[in-house]
C-alpha cells in the first residue's frame, strides 16, 4: 500500500511537510485523533508504532474498550436507482442484496490483498 502504514491492526497515513522537513501521519479509520511525526521514514515508522501503543495502554489503564479501525459493516447510501439496480442484480443470482454487494467488492478489491 502507498503512504500508508500498518500495526496491531491499525493504519497510518503518512505525510511530508516540505517547509518543516518532517514526517507526519495519523492512525486512520478510527474516530479518535492520535498524530504523530518523525524527522526520517524510520523515525515515522517509530512514532507510529508507539502512538498505537500509547492508545492500546492507555485503554487499558482506563479499562475502556480501544477502537477497532474494522468493525465489519458499513452503511452505504446508494441513492434510489442504484439501490433498484443492486436489488435486482441480486435477486437474479438468487442472493441477499447483502451477499450480492460482498461478493461483488470482494472481487473487486482481490488485487489489494494480494
Amino acid at each position: 500500500m502507498k503512504d500508508i502504514m500498518q500495526y496491531k491492526d491499525y493504519y497510518g497515513s503518512v505525510h511530508f511537510d516540505a517547509e518543516a522537513l518532517i514526517f507526519h501521519g495519523k492512525i486512520e479509520f478510527v474516530r479518535a485523533l492520535i498524530n504523530y511525526e518523525g524527522t526520517t521514514a524510520k523515525g515515522l515508522k517509530r512514532a507510529f508504532e508507539e502512538a498505537v501503543d500509547d492508545y492500546l495502554e492507555m485503554c487499558e489503564s482506563e479499562n475502556i474498550e480501544p477502537e477497532k479501525p474494522f468493525k465489519g459493516s458499513l452503511n452505504v447510501r446508494l441513492g434510489p436507482e442504484l439501490h433498484r439496480l443492486v436489488a435486482v442484480a441480486a435477486s437474479q443470482k438468487e442472493a441477499s442484496v447483502n451477499k450480492y454487494i460482498v461478493d461483488t467488492l470482494t472481487e473487486a478489491t482481490a488485487a489489494v490483498s494480494a
